[in-house]
């Protein structure tokens, strides 16, 4: 009798403590995932069902920058997160001696250069004042789509990580205004061109292929990332999380929304 009853005790001690778990949202079936808003927080939010059909639940947490999400899923804030590209990745891991590794690649958002003030390359005159993103692998990015676009030229040897100062010929002496990347869309009605991030053009109401001056192409190396924690991203939860973002669904809804390419599929 006394084994039964301490038998039964262990078994109520145990369910209060699930109980309490889950109540601080402690429970390993919830999973929670920062995001920028568009699309990746749109994305997300469109796979919760799908998600707590298999006991998951899905929280999406906001982000507006490009730093918060990774400092938070290094710091165990978050279990994942959904906004950045590998070369960015790999880039924020080695400045910060950080462990993050990529769980699965979604979608492509090719940047693009914009204008308010021109309507075409030629129109872009000498002594322009272009703004790019200020982090080190999207400004990289960003004076690549700029060579492609034939107004400057690189050091070859400087690749992703190129800066301004591996420029090697800039024949309309164009000046560069290095901005964070999320106030690209604010500043463009004040500078000759902008090279602005997918995420940060789609909200701006921004479409590469209709107002872009010139538009990254599409075997684009930057591939947007589900990232965790190394270690964590053989996790089932992190598993399911991965392959509904890589669903027909997902694929279907890119497809129908972002007609013009704004968003591109990559699974």
């Amino acid at each position: 009798m006394k084994k039964l009853i301490s038998t039964v005790a262990a078994l109520f001690t145990a369910a209060a403590l699930f109980a309490a778990g889950s109540q601080d949202g402690s429970s390993s079936n919830v999973i929670k995932v920062g995001a920028t808003p568009e699309p990746h927080a749109t994305l997300l939010n469109l796979i919760k069902d799908d998600l707590a059909s298999q006991g998951y639940k899905l929280d999406v947490i906001e982000f507006t920058d490009y730093v918060t999400p990774n400092e938070a899923l290094e710091a165990g804030e978050i279990d994942a997160n959904y906004f950045q590209h590998i070369p960015y990745l790999d880039s924020f891991n080695k400045e910060r001696g950080y462990h993050l590794v990529n769980a699965g690649g979604v979608h492509v958002e090719p940047i693009a250069l914009y204008s308010k003030k021109v309507k075409s390359l030629s129109d872009i005159k000498a002594g322009s004042t272009i703004a790019i993103p200020n982090d080190p692998t999207n400004e990289g990015r960003a004076l690549l789509l700029l060579q492609s676009a034939g107004l400057i030229k690189l050091n070859p040897k400087a690749g992703i990580e190129a800066t301004t100062l591996d420029i090697t010929s800039n024949s309309k002496n164009l000046k560069f205004s290095e901005i964070e990347a999320a106030s690209l869309p604010r500043v463009l009605p004040d500078v000759d061109a902008a090279v602005i991030n997918g995420n940060y053009a789609i909200p701006a109401g921004l479409v590469a292929s209709r107002d872009g001056l010139f538009v990254e192409g599409k075997d684009s190396p930057y591939v947007n990332i589900v990232a965790v924690k190394a270690g964590n991203e053989k996790k089932a939860g992190i598993k399911a999380l991965v392959k509904a973002l890589q669903s027909e669904k997902i694929a279907k809804y890119i497809k129908e929304t972002y007609k013009n390419g704004e968003v591109v599929i990559a699974f």
